[in-house]
């Protein structure tokens, strides 16, 4: 009989793109967003995610969970808030949450990860991950900073092409689907759908979020062998 990895805490959940990883590499998965997600395919508490960590704490609670995974929002810091966006006086304030999750999270005394993509300085690139490694139809590199474990990196492979769509006045086309904004060739709702392997929610905002399950996936069985290796 195979016994469960265990429970996942699932923080900034937006949609489940992680949460659905975890799920898939054998976890139970609790999320928590500050927005109603109705799709979120697993058990969800509506809330702010650091005031419910911090409960979690306070009450003990958090010894029910095997592992903390957190995307805290990554505007403050991102390319494009900084870039892009800034140049053309697009956007606001934003709030820089990685310091203060991490905190929180080195209070559990649980592993954890932290997600967060290109264009932050603020996290250990412990792994950092792309959809090429997993034959997906986008890009989209994010790096994980593990917290109380550790894995090896798996290799970066060569992209096949460009990503497809307008980019400095220049348009590509390629093999990878842009999963982020709108217009300018970037992806359809069904093409992020195809590419992410994201097929519960149809919300375009909730799929320009969301990290794609194989990331996560990944991890899981990643975190599973290390913590095998540690009680072998």
């Amino acid at each position: 009989m195979t016994t469960a990895p265990g429970r996942v805490l699932d923080l900034f959940s937006c949609a489940g793109g992680a949460a659905m990883g975890y799920h898939r590499a054998g976890f139970t998965v609790d999320g928590c967003d500050i927005a109603d997600r109705p799709r979120y395919p697993f058990a969800y508490h509506r809330g702010d995610a650091l005031e419910y960590l911090a409960h979690l704490i306070e009450t003990g609670d958090t010894e029910r969970y095997t592992l903390v995974h957190a995307s805290p929002p990554c505007q403050a810091g991102c390319t494009l808030t900084v870039g892009t966006n800034a140049s053309q006086g697009w956007g606001g304030t934003h709030a820089d949450l990685v310091a203060a999750t991490r905190e929180l999270l080195d209070r559990t005394g649980l592993p954890y990860v932290i997600e967060q993509p290109n264009g932050r300085a603020e996290i250990r690139k412990d792994l950092t991950l792309c959809g090429e490694m997993f034959g997906l139809g986008v890009l989209r590199h994010r790096n994980f900073e593990l917290g109380r474990w550790s894995t090896p990196k798996p290799a970066h492979p060569r992209h096949r092409g460009y990503v497809r769509g307008h980019r400095h006045g220049v348009h590509r086309t390629g093999p990878y689907v842009a999963a982020y904004g709108n217009g300018g060739g970037k992806a359809t709702v069904p093409e992020m759908q195809h590419a992410m392997g994201i097929t519960w929610t149809d919300v375009r905002e909730e799929l320009t979020e969301a990290i794609p399950p194989a990331y996560t996936h990944w991890i899981g069985h990643a975190f599973v062998t290390a913590r095998q290796e540690v009680f072998a």
